[in-house]
């Protein structure tokens, strides 16, 4: 088995993580995978479909990826198709824990729980997605590497930020750079 840091991180690397073996990545477009493998969907790996690329630390965020930290990229709806298993994706919404106070919809592969997308009412037309769900792991490091870190204030202390990102108190995603100032 090859270790990603031993790997020519200018081609596509796209290891056995999980039941499926099936993913693609092309000049434009891509492939998202839950673990067991049920759910897939294809996304831009470029404007205009690919709109921004983020860390989030907010308590949702953690609480729902079981994790310390959300490593997200958001595609245009208009750009997003699922290959399989849109009728296996279950739906938990909620917005009284959600930062803007809008609604926000989870959508889980109902086989193996893979957390695919978020929804939010806040964000119409737009997908947040998951970094780790992505097939090849080279856009990991290239076209999918986040650009902002936001709600650092709920970082954990034993976690340094995201080295060379912009680091943003609150909600930076869906706001400028001057709106966030």
């Amino acid at each position: 088995m090859t270790s990603a840091a031993a790997v020519d991180k200018s081609k596509p690397y796209i290891p056995l993580a999980g039941s499926a073996n099936d993913g693609w990545s092309k000049e434009d477009e891509a492939t998202a995978t839950c673990f067991c493998g049920a759910v897939q969907l294809a996304f831009p790996t470029q404007r205009p479909g690919l709109i921004d690329t983020f860390i989030c630390n907010c308590t949702d965020c953690r609480k729902i990826t079981a994790s310390m930290f959300a490593s997200n990229f958001v595609v245009a709806d208009t750009h997003l198709k699922h290959l399989r298993g849109q009728d296996n994706l279950k739906t938990f919404s909620q917005a009284r824990t959600i930062a803007s106070g809008n609604n926000m919809t989870n959508y889980f592969c109902s086989t193996c729980g893979t957390l695919m997308y978020r929804v939010g009412s806040a964000f119409p037309g737009q997908s947040i997605m998951r970094i780790g769900t992505v097939d090849d792991f080279h856009l990991h490091e290239t076209k999918l590497r986040p650009r902002v870190e936001q709600f650092i204030e709920d970082r954990v202390g034993w976690l340094h930020g995201v080295e060379g990102v912009e680091q943003v108190e609150g909600m930076a995603y869906g706001k400028t750079a001057k709106e966030r100032l």
